[in-house]
């Protein structure tokens, strides 16, 4: 539990202690109702992140100032098909780090292909990802991003490599697939969806799966195209609502 999500720790003490429930999916709320939590306790809402990164969007797409720092960078890579990369998770310390910055120097082999990697301050993450990545012209380590950065990247990505909780739900929001560098996750819906696969660390593997996805257009468009389970961007409003109507 700690290993692969401390988080969930901070949600068993917080819904102890909750009169209502909101969750995100179907799966969340069978998981709540495993627990006894009382069913009328428990509505399924979509998550808010979903609502944060479309609203963020729609931002940008009005005002592109907002997110113009990443200009240069894209019109470096101009003509490529972009992978976006995310990498932080203890478990992948270590072995797991090197055997990830492995893996992207062998997709930026292919000339057609840049990387952007927002690398996270840890020094087990930069220290890994450095020595190995450093040198490559169509590898960019750039600071991590704020918010508006981040979605335009995920906008401008073909697909995604992550070990990272929330861009597995933000990324197929946005049509794209993701690849998701652990052996498990907390978010299964995902992978029962089709809109996320789960490829672990192995170096080999990972650039397997990449390559399909850029190779196959039937693969790709079947993850793109996957109906994405955790929200529709309205559960804000659906919370809200709820709460209003439990303290008439």
């Amino acid at each position: 539990m700690t290993s692969g999500c401390p988080e969930e720790v901070n949600r068993k003490v917080a819904g102890a202690v909750a009169d209502l429930h909101f969750a995100p999916t179907e799966t969340a709320a069978a998981a709540l109702r495993a627990e006894n939590v009382p069913a009328d306790r428990i509505h399924i809402t979509g998550n808010t992140v979903i609502d944060a990164l479309l609203a963020t969007k729609a931002r940008i797409d009005e005002e592109p100032s907002l997110a113009a720092g990443l200009d240069p960078l894209l019109a470096r890579f101009a003509g490529k098909r972009i992978i976006a990369v995310t990498s932080h998770r203890r478990e992948n310390f270590g072995e797991g780090m090197k055997a990830i910055a492995d893996a992207i120097a062998g997709i930026a082999a292919r000339p057609d292909v840049a990387v952007v990697f927002p690398v996270h301050p840890n020094p087990h993450v930069r220290s890994a990802m450095e020595p190995i990545l450093g040198g490559l012209a169509n590898v960019a380590l750039i600071d991590p991003l704020d918010y508006p950065h981040f979605v335009r990247l995920l906008g401008a990505a073909t697909l995604v490599l992550t070990d990272s909780g929330g861009v597995q739900e933000e990324a197929p929001s946005l049509g794209k697939p993701v690849l998701v560098m652990r052996e498990t996750t907390e978010r299964p819906e995902g992978i029962e969806a089709g809109t996320a696969r789960l490829v672990g660390t192995d170096k080999n593997r990972i650039v397997s799966e990449i390559f399909s996805l850029l190779d196959d257009d039937a693969a790709y468009n079947a993850m793109a195209r996957a109906h994405n389970p955790f929200g529709d961007g309205k559960a804000a409003t659906r919370i809200a609502e709820i709460v209003a109507r439990a303290h008439r």
